[in-house]
């Protein structure tokens, strides 16, 4: 109730404590991000544990990908035919499982069937959290709760190598694992408590030649530049994965655009908010994952510092990016996300133009200075482009979108690290073919180009985010509101009528089973 008595819209599903009721997901997501970088500090012990090539054990990171990028896409199929708090127990408890596997693992081979099943876990919540949020916050505050999303997505990826790095230095790498399994328990009973079931199960008949072509599909491309750091673009199982890929997925959209009740409804990218905030969301997350695979090597092989003090040196980056996290999606909220996003992406264009003049002289001062830039344009460019992108989708294509987005997420950020490690290699070649011979300066010669590649994403998301429309501002002090939000009324209202739980229950029913929870 605004102060002239102008009621805000409500959310779809009343429940008395939304974010109690989120809060499973936001664990499994939190677990599933933070598990994507925290291994690539460990793997020179993983490499010495098991008796593997670093290149092999790298497989722990890719194939963790590869499964994810395989299972997110039929995620949105799944919600239909299960509850979503039945699916989410799953989720965690898939990964739960896969982190104590990995944990106890005699043999490389054991440690990496339990990345593939905490790759199962996180392609399941991934999706789900995105979607329910939508259903459980009220419109107004939609832009903050995909702040809190965006700190899960964003924060654990620039936090794991410094948890990573102190808890090998405490002990071993099976504490990493170890600390995996902690967060998916708690996920677990959080979700089995409070998470609601927003969905109506509708059970759609499953198209197998789509199911066939996703997994293919997404898994080649996956696959394909996974195989790249180690065989190189040009290889013919690279290349093999990457046109398989493509091919199938080329046939996949098609097949998706004819059929009655798609895995996927491919009508998300008629709308031009979607598609422009998706682009800004996957590049920004690209921008993230290159960096975050480049600096803490830059700063053991480039700058000489010990795996613990890298984890040290890391967190300050990590702090403000969970501190912008939490506000991006309020200033979204107040006034859209085009000014969010175009100053975001500014502010990583400075922050990786800088980093491209750091030497393994340089002061630590300066290349922590670099990374707090970085840690500040990417959260407050990340959510609200990924609020931009949803919250222009009708409501029955919500899900379909939060598939796509972490779909997409998830491939191009195999890409972009299979980019970044092929940009860092041929560096450190260039400087020997050069007649280098000093190890730091090589290193940090193939990081300049890795940072580079951040630069130029970061060109490309400040371009995109320049076409975003501005938003109607909604003045609530004098009851005027935005056709925005009046929009998102008028659906919430319609849908609260006649959207079901999972489990039957109508949402106010839901919301007495949110209040006694």
């Amino acid at each position: 109730m605004t102060s002239n008595n102008v009621k805000l819209p409500r959310a779809r599903v009343e429940v008395a404590h939304p974010y109690l009721a989120l809060m499973g997901l936001f664990c499994g997501g939190f677990a599933g991000m933070y598990s994507e970088t925290a291994l690539n500090i460990a793997l020179p012990q993983l490499s010495l544990a098991f008796g593997v090539d670093v290149s092999v054990t790298q497989w722990l990171v890719v194939g963790y990908m590869l499964v994810i990028g395989v299972v997110l896409p039929l995620a949105g199929l799944l919600m239909k035919w299960f509850s979503a708090r039945k699916l989410t127990v799953f989720a965690l408890g898939a990964f739960f499982v896969g982190a104590i596997v990995s944990t106890a693992a005699p043999s490389f081979a054991v440690a990496l069937v339990g990345r593939a099943m905490q790759g199962v876990g996180t392609g399941l919540v991934l999706p789900i959290m995105f979607a329910m949020v939508l259903e459980v916050i009220p419109p107004h505050k939609v832009g903050a709760a995909m702040g809190t999303n965006a700190l899960v997505i964003m924060f654990a990826p620039a936090i794991g190598p410094t948890f990573a790095g102190a808890l090998i230095g405490a002990g071993s790498w099976r504490l990493v694992f170890a600390s995996f399994a902690v967060i998916a328990l708690v996920g677990i009973i959080f979700a089995w408590k409070f998470e609601v079931n927003p969905y109506k199960l509708t059970r759609p008949s499953i198209d197998a030649p789509s199911v066939v072509l996703s997994v293919v599909g997404f898994g080649g491309i996956v696959f394909g530049a996974g195989m790249a750091s180690s065989c190189g673009w040009a290889s013919p199982i690279v290349l093999g994965g990457l046109v398989a890929g493509l091919v199938c997925l080329a046939y996949y959209v098609r097949r998706q655009l004819s059929m009655e009740v798609p895995v996927i409804d491919m009508r998300i990218f008629s709308h031009q908010g979607f598609r422009v905030g998706a682009v800004c969301m996957m590049v920004n997350f690209g921008i993230t994952l290159s960096a975050m695979y480049i600096l803490p090597q830059f700063y053991q092989n480039g700058m000489l510092l010990a795996v613990a003090v890298t984890g040290v040196v890391m967190l300050p980056g990590g702090i403000v990016n969970a501190l912008m996290s939490m506000i991006s999606g309020r200033i979204y909220d107040r006034i859209g996300a085009r000014g969010p996003a175009v100053c975001g992406f500014g502010l990583s264009i400075v922050g990786a133009a800088a980093l491209l003049f750091a030497t393994p002289e340089s002061p630590l001062a300066y290349v922590i200075a670099c990374h707090v830039v970085m840690m500040v344009g990417v959260p407050l460019a990340m959510s609200p482009c990924q609020t931009h992108a949803l919250s222009s989708l009708p409501r029955e294509l919500s899900t379909d979108g939060s598939t796509a987005l972490n779909t997409m997420q998830q491939v191009l950020g195999a890409v972009c690290t299979a980019v970044a490690t092929s940009l860092l290699t041929a560096g450190q070649v260039s400087y020997a073919a050069a007649g280098g011979a000093d190890a730091t300066l090589a290193f940090a010669q193939g990081s300049h180009w890795g940072f580079a590649f951040a630069l130029a994403l970061a060109v490309i998301g400040f371009a995109c985010a320049l076409r975003i429309k501005a938003k109607k501002c909604v003045n609530v002090g004098t009851g005027e509101v935005a056709a925005a939000d009046a929009a998102a009324r008028a659906a919430a209202k319609a849908s609260a009528a006649n959207v079901a739980t999972g489990d039957g229950a109508s949402p106010h029913d839901a919301a007495k089973s949110g209040a006694r929870a």
